[in-house]
């Protein structure tokens, strides 16, 4: 499957079209700039208490590798690298920072990708910032919607190989 072909399963999936979802990546003043890197450490905090509190072992099982911390560790470096900050997340896991490639061997179905995103929204309106940022909020959750689609669909292509 082409690139093309994976952009327009994506964006049928999630009603985002790759333009849109990289709003996110391109958003002036960037999404780092609104947060900092205390922002984005508050982000994924909120987040994986959402995610280790969740009560579905079947998405529970896909965070079992990590604890909570490495996970909050791994998911703001890669935000403050994605939305404008310092190459933190390459700093600590090397040239290869592709989504697809680091969740490769992770059991991710839709239900999971949806339960994501559920808990990433509910986690940005917690936020002390993001709260009342709606047009950060409104971008990062299409970067999420498109983004996790995007992954199914790329995670899907290279099992076939």
């Amino acid at each position: 499957m082409s690139k093309y072909e994976l952009q327009a399963e994506a964006f049928e999936a999630s009603g985002i079209s790759v333009e849109i979802s990289q709003e996110a990546v391109n958003l002036s003043p960037s999404i780092y700039d609104r947060l900092g890197i205390e922002g984005f450490q508050e982000l994924s905090t909120i987040f994986y208490n959402r995610v280790f509190e969740d009560d579905d072992p079947r998405f529970q099982s896909i965070f079992s590798s990590s604890t909570k911390q490495e996970a909050i560790e791994n998911q703001y470096r890669f935000f403050v690298q994605t939305f404008g900050g310092p190459d933190l997340y390459r700093q600590t896991k090397g040239k290869y920072t592709r989504l697809v490639g680091r969740h490769a061997n992770y059991n991710i179905g839709k239900q999971a990708a949806h339960r994501w995103v559920d808990h990433m929204e509910a986690a940005m309106k917690e936020h002390s910032v993001l709260s009342k940022d709606d047009e950060a909020r409104i971008c990062l959750v299409d970067y999420f919607k498109y983004t996790g689609r995007s992954l199914l669909f790329s995670r899907s292509n290279l099992a076939l190989k």
